[in-house]
């Protein structure tokens, strides 16, 4: 008998003893304020949450607090003022110098400020992750507690690519420096919007 099949067997014989899986997580956490957690752990992260309850409220968030940056692009026809048109179709490669891009979101989860969205939402798949700054759009009916009722929305759903995108991007090294935009984008607003 080789070594290791004396290793393998001594392992096989000493297995611990099978144990019953836990019952089923039925009580995931339920916030009694989805919005405050999700605007409280967006923020933790590196994120600004910015209740909103109309697209005119979003167009002057914009004009106002981005008034200095070039490139503005919007994936939302309401916002079709403060934003470049027909930028849809082009080359992906001309979208590096994009400094700000507007997304929607389908929904979003509270316990971690994770916000899910598909290609469809996107129009280039590369848009959330090459533009200088992310802005997401979110329904305030739309933000769940946790990712157990996220995991179900998705499940139900048809898409080619989804991604759930939290916060700016961000690395941090063995000197536990952390760096925000390290290989994406450097800030990530969400309007929590209020209308219907």
């Amino acid at each position: 008998m080789t070594s290791r099949i004396a290793i393998l067997s001594r392992i096989k014989e000493n297995q611990p003893d099978l144990s019953k899986l836990p019952a089923d997580l039925t009580a995931p956490i339920q916030y009694p304020d989805a919005i405050e957690v999700f605007s409280n752990v967006l923020g933790n992260i590196g994120g600004t949450a910015v209740p909103v309850k109309s697209y005119a409220e979003i167009q002057e968030y914009i004009s106002t607090h981005f008034a200095d940056q070039k490139r503005i692009i919007s994936t939302l026809p309401e916002l079709a003022a403060v934003t470049e048109a027909n930028w849809e179709e082009q080359d992906p490669h001309s979208y590096e110098d994009i400094d700000i891009a507007i997304i929607k979101a389908h929904f979003g989860v509270a316990e971690n400020a994770a916000l899910w969205v598909t290609e469809e939402l996107m129009k280039q798949r590369v848009i959330p992750f090459i533009c200088q700054q992310l802005a997401v759009v979110v329904q305030r009916k739309d933000i769940c507690s946790n990712m157990h009722e996220a995991y179900a929305k998705v499940s139900d759903s048809l898409y080619d690519f989804g991604t759930f995108i939290a916060g700016p991007s961000k690395t941090a090294d063995i000197e536990q420096s952390l760096v925000l935009g390290a290989h994406g984008p450097k800030n990530m607003t969400v309007f929590i919007l209020d209308i219907g």
